[in-house]
């Protein structure tokens, strides 16, 4: 089932499994901004990413003296969120956790998203409440992918990513699914970056994004550009599937990452997890705006 927001400048579509946003499109021009899912790339379009972003060591984790599985990016994506509120330019959508849940993520939850469409953009709000009566560990994180190029006579090498504040930020490398720390570098987003297959060779570009921070995939060739901006999100992911053509990036806030090289695998000592109090509520939100 899918649910279907608007307002006088945008038509966006949410799907019930996984809360998914499948569906970004300007009014005027007809445009779609998200990737419409096509396997022979990547078959998802924006996924949710809880109750961890990126890879664990070995797939699983062990809390206090057990061992669970767990995929790349956590179960939430593959769930069906309920919708709790409809109105004509806003939904949220909810998940609680359960019994099936509670063998591989020991924990009570409700996790509670919200799209709402406001003016040329649409904000994504994300409210994690822990219902339990022990301390909550989590991550969460967004992984909506855009197509690019966005207008047909154009190219993916006719785009450039853009940051603002222009600043540099430090940059996290990667070694296989893992965050490398001892090696992380100072990336050059203080100028504009030129799209080209390269940038993906090792996987996803990771930054560290504290303070204000807007991301932007704009073109001097075309009359459309995307932006994505947010406030004090630890981690942005940018990333395209290296060794194809495929026609699309993603922009990631986290709140939270992969495990990192040389991880015990213990969820307590896991680099940038959250810590959430039982009863109390984790609230935070980005917002993609379109031309």
């Amino acid at each position: 089932m899918t649910v279907i927001i608007e307002n006088e400048k945008l038509i966006a579509t949410i799907a019930e499994d996984g809360a998914e946003l499948i569906s970004l499109k300007a009014k005027e021009t007809g445009l779609e901004y998200i990737w419409q899912g096509d396997p022979k790339f990547w078959g998802r379009h924006a996924p949710v990413l809880f109750p961890f972003v990126g890879r664990l060591k070995d797939d699983s984790y062990s809390y206090q003296g057990q061992t669970y599985p767990m995929g790349q990016h956590g179960f939430a994506r593959d769930q069906v969120f309920e919708v709790i509120e409809k109105g004509p330019e806003m939904v949220s959508l909810l998940l609680k956790s359960s019994k099936e849940s509670k063998k591989i993520y020991p924990f009570d939850f409700e996790l509670v998203l919200t799209y709402t469409l406001e003016d040329a953009g649409i904000i994504v709000g994300y409210q994690v409440e822990n219902t339990g009566t022990e301390e909550m560990l989590f991550s969460i994180g967004g992984h909506p992918a855009f197509n690019i190029p966005l207008e047909e006579s154009l190219s993916f090498t006719d785009y450039y990513l853009s940051f603002e504040p222009k600043i540099d930020r430090v940059q996290l490398p990667l070694e296989g699914p893992f965050v490398d720390l001892e090696h992380k570098t100072l990336g050059q987003t203080s100028v504009d970056v030129d799209f080209k297959r390269e940038l993906f060779e090792k996987d996803a570009l990771i930054y560290e994004t504290p303070g204000k921070t807007e991301i932007a995939f704009k073109t001097d060739k075309g009359a459309h550009s995307l932006h994505l901006k947010y406030e004090d999100i630890p981690f942005v992911g940018i990333w395209s599937p290296y060794g194809t053509e495929a026609p699309f990036v993603c922009i990631e806030p986290w709140w939270g990452i992969a495990d990192k090289v040389g991880s015990n695998g213990a969820l307590i000592d896991k680099f940038a997890i959250n810590h959430l109090e039982p009863q109390k509520l984790f609230k935070t939100s980005y917002t993609i705006s379109v031309k």
